[in-house]
């Protein structure tokens, strides 16, 4: 028989962090999060998500052991400003047992139907940032650190809980010397000379910091056409800057701004922590911070975590200069592979920015959704 337990204290919600250590014990592919980081992001007094937003967290047990965990997850301001009766769900891990997966829905269902919404989907975060997706395609390829990682049967259980697809996303990979700067060397001239823009380079994390506001107010202006898109408050942008991006190699973060200094584009490529990680096995010391600083200078794969275009200036080549600056960085570092995060499958746009490099598919990934 299952049990299923809300966590209720410290201990617990280390139990919960903890669980996919066990699951996925010997996995060449799945990539553990840092301990301490995830305790934190479920931290109602330290993520300010939870300011406008509310999460029970949950464990079921089977024989008296640990055979899954959930996260049933409101977000207020999608549910109030945008009027998406979505009930989230987040975190789900779980053993083969069809028995399991179906308890810890269940309470999801539970919530949803108690704070009168009308649909659940997952597996999704609190916000556009946090990870997406279950994974369908892609199990023998290495996770990153902003993507879960899930078993292959997975996908049958939430296909036999009577879900069905509702997001479909891939992961693509390219070689960084299939970035030739022939495609974009002199494009990247005539944009800039066209619309007045110039490329912003960084050396150092303190620069970064008076524009980042900008940046996540492009983000969201990049972005808000998406039915699924939750913007990112203000409270939210002093956690990300102050957790996040004093972190991200500086030379890995480009800008673009037009002649009055407003930015109209940005990326962020972050070097690949996932071995570090691996090596890490969850924690930062004694010798987890050497791994994950090692990889912050010396990863030959780069990973595109974010990109954001100003609405005026999308469709005008803008890319062309973002990749000029990013040829000489990757050449500088000697970056070998090129990996692009989880992106809408139907996001027809940032298809074809990619297009030129000959980007080949290597997950996919999906959310489901049920109604309640």
């Amino acid at each position: 028989m299952v049990t299923v337990k809300q966590v209720q204290s410290k201990s617990d919600l280390k139990r919960f962090v903890k669980f996919p250590f066990s699951l996925y014990k010997g996995s060449p592919y799945w990539v553990p999060p840092i301990i301490k980081d995830e305790m934190e992001s479920f931290d109602k007094d330290k993520n300010p998500v939870f300011k406008t937003a509310e999460a029970k967290f949950f464990l079921a047990y089977k024989n008296g052991k640990i055979v899954g965990r959930v996260a049933a997850i409101i977000n207020w301001l999608e549910v109030k400003e945008q009027g998406l009766k979505k009930m989230r769900f987040g975190w789900f891990d779980f053993v083969d047992d069809l028995e399991v997966s179906k308890a810890l829905l269940d309470k999801v269902r539970e919530i949803g139907k108690e704070n009168q919404l009308e649909y659940m989907e997952g597996p999704v975060g609190f916000s556009n940032l946090d990870k997406v997706g279950v994974l369908t395609e892609g199990f023998d390829h290495i996770g990153t650190m902003v993507t879960w990682y899930n078993h292959p049967y997975y996908q049958s259980h939430y296909e036999k809980h009577g879900f069905s697809k509702e997001k479909e996303y891939r992961e693509s990979k390219f070689l960084a010397a299939n970035a030739d700067p022939k495609l974009f060397a002199k494009a990247n001239l005539l944009i800039k000379k066209r619309y007045g823009l110039r490329e912003m380079n960084f050396e150092k994390s303190a620069d970064i910091m008076p524009w980042v506001d900008k940046m996540f107010d492009l983000f969201n202006e990049t972005y808000a056409k998406l039915s699924s898109f939750v913007k990112i408050t203000d409270i939210q942008k002093e956690y990300f800057k102050k957790k996040y991006i004093g972190f991200i190699n500086p030379e890995y973060i480009k800008f673009v701004v037009d002649s009055d200094d407003n930015l109209v584009a940005f990326a962020i490529v972050m070097p690949s922590f996932s071995e570090a990680l691996q090596k890490a096995k969850g924690k930062l010391f004694p010798f987890g911070i050497f791994h994950l600083l090692h990889a912050r200078k010396h990863s030959k794969d780069a990973i595109f975590y974010l990109i954001g275009i100003h609405p005026n200036y999308q469709n005008k080549g803008v890319t062309a200069i973002i990749f000029n600056e990013f040829h000489d960085t990757f050449k500088k570092r000697g970056v070998v592979n090129c990996i692009r995060t989880p992106e809408l499958e139907d996001n027809l746009a940032i298809q074809q920015m990619w297009k030129h490099f000959d980007p080949k598919v290597i997950k996919r990934r999906r959310t489901y959704v049920k109604d309640l």
